[in-house]
């Protein structure tokens, strides 16, 4: 998943940054309203975490334009605000969470994994596809029974393929999901996790489409029904 970031201090929002990066997030990360605006036009993302604080338009008023033009993924409010007043202004205003500064970055990755889940419909932090089951908490892969090791990208691709099973996703797609604004990104870099997928989990899992990109077709049994 693809993060906004909103944080006009410097420091905290490069340590934040740094954090969800080693969670496996691409997080982009901009200073103020009229960038988040701009960034939500140009790319899609999963979650958008929004300061209250911005220099220029405010937190609250940037949350309504945000819904009000139609962005539907999560919105969780990171403010220093920590008043009850204020939290229900924002959860009123189309927020879907709140956590307040200073944060721990373990419950800030867990409010943003639970924000997303409700966005996406789903109910519990875990994927099934077959014999594979995936923790998404815990980015925890087995595969009938046996433990499967994989790297943060590699989970993070898998996840991307079986959430959307059936259908097929470009590199370009999964590039954008994956890595974050100015991140060094080799050609061939796709291709490269999709092997060690399939060297891990069997090469019937994930499907090459020739010229278009990569499919985990949906399991016998959910194509049936």
């Amino acid at each position: 998943m693809r993060i906004l970031l909103t944080e006009d201090d410097p420091q905290l929002g490069r340590a934040t940054q740094i954090g969800l990066e080693q969670n496996g997030y691409a997080v982009d990360w901009v200073t103020s309203a009229e960038q988040a605006h701009t960034a939500v036009r140009l790319h899609d993302y999963g979650c958008i975490l929004l300061d209250l604080g911005l220099p220029g338009q405010d937190g609250m008023a940037a949350l309504e334009v945000l819904r009000t033009r139609g962005y539907q993924g999560a919105i969780l409010i990171v403010t220093a605000r920590d008043h009850v007043a204020g939290r229900i202004a924002g959860l009123d205003g189309g927020a879907d969470d709140f956590i307040a500064k200073p944060f721990d970055l373990d419950e800030l990755a867990a409010r943003i994994r639970s924000s997303s889940r409700r966005a996406a419909g789903r109910v519990r932090e875990q994927l099934v596809h077959g014999e594979l089951l995936l923790d998404i908490a815990e980015r925890q892969v087995t595969q009938a029974g046996r433990a499967v090791a994989l790297t943060v990208k590699e989970f993070r691709i898998l996840q991307m393929l079986v959430e959307q099973s059936g259908r097929i996703l470009s590199r370009e797609q999964l590039e954008k999901n994956l890595y974050s604004w100015g991140e060094e990104v080799e050609s061939n870099a796709i291709q490269v996790h999709i092997h060690h997928l399939r060297k891990k989990l069997g090469r019937g899992l994930i499907r090459t489409v020739h010229a278009i990109g990569y499919c985990c077709d949906k399991p016998l049994s959910a194509a049936a029904a």
